[in-house]
């Protein structure tokens, strides 16, 4: 840095923390250091800007007429820090994310592939979770922010970004595939195939809701082993669509009779200290697709309606 442009901050900080030891503690310096530096300032002007006491310090009528200027080219010099940092930050460094496996799968190649077109040099690490690993990820700063369910239990930064519905999934000829809407009591009575891991999954929270306690033959956190069991006809589950895209299994898929759904969203420690990279990378979101809202528009208005209200309460609010 500028030897100049530290002495303007040694003035600035110290009028306006009142003392030569409080802007050595901001500015990371000796209380010395800072007396010499304002004094450097006062030999080179060939005047005095700030009178000592043993009330503290007070401008003299030249200081005075001097700390805007000074305060002036402080501010300009951070602006042009930040810049450089920024264009830095974005056109190099990695990117680490949690995420869930299915946003992994479905929406994070397709905005990857446009930021890495834009920013070539950035690289990624993902790591794959469920909902608490996600958020102990974040918490403890393995990750700069992950997608998970929303609202999430630590108190993290977060935006809403879709909701996602959740589906009863069915062997082919089940008799309940023959219904256009099956009752998540039917789904308990017969061997119910569970998603779940550490923290309790979108099915089990759902029925729980309802205070109904499936009978759970089988449990895993692998998505695919999950939907190859009922595609054997060994039971029944409840999965989200977005689980369900693309899927390479021959199994009947319905909608249930309550409102069933996961609000998905990002969620970070703190959106303002993030890294310009990130913050850019979330402008990114949007780029993800509109497969869930033409999906939802196929099952017709009435199930729209009982997915999708107007408002997601529980999620906090922020510009990406």
């Amino acid at each position: 840095m500028d030897t100049n442009i530290q002495k303007f901050q040694a003035f600035v900080k110290t009028v306006d923390l009142g003392s030569f030891t409080k802007a050595a503690e901001a500015l990371s310096c000796s209380q010395s250091g800072i007396s010499r530096m304002i004094g450097d300032l006062e030999k080179e002007w060939g005047m005095t800007l700030l009178e000592r006491g043993r009330t503290g310090i007070r401008l003299t009528p030249d200081g005075t007429r001097l700390l805007p200027e000074a305060r002036a080219l402080c501010d300009s010099y951070d602006r042009l820090q930040s810049s450089v940092d920024e264009i830095n930050g974005i056109h190099s460094g990695i990117i680490r994310i949690g995420s869930l496996s299915s946003v992994a799968t479905h929406w994070l190649p397709r905005i990857f592939g446009r930021f890495l077109t834009d920013y070539p040099d950035v690289k990624y690490e993902v790591l794959l979770g469920d909902y608490a690993e996600i958020e102990n990820w974040i918490v403890e700063g393995r990750v700069d922010f992950g997608f998970l369910r929303i609202p999430t239990v630590r108190n993290l930064d977060t935006t809403f970004l879709s909701r996602d519905p959740l589906m009863a999934v069915l062997p082919k000829g089940h008799p309940l595939a023959e219904l256009d809407v099956v009752p998540i009591e039917e789904l308990c009575r017969e061997d119910f195939i569970l998603v779940e891991k550490k923290s309790r999954s979108d099915a089990g929270e759902l029925l729980k809701q309802h205070g109904l306690q499936p009978n759970v033959r089988f449990k895993t956190w692998d998505d695919n082993t999950v939907l190859a069991v009922v595609e054997a006809g060994y039971g029944v589950t409840i999965l989200s669509e977005l689980i369900l895209r693309r899927n390479p299994f021959d199994v009947e898929i319905r909608p249930l009779d309550v409102p069933a759904y996961r609000d998905i969203g990002i969620a970070m420690r703190d959106h303002e200290t993030t890294s310009a990279a990130v913050r850019r990378f979330l402008g990114y979101l949007p780029l993800r697709d509109d497969m869930v809202n033409n999906f939802l528009a196929g099952m017709g208005e009435a199930f729209r309606a009982r997915t999708l209200p107007e408002d997601n309460p529980g999620t906090d609010k922020m510009d990406l």
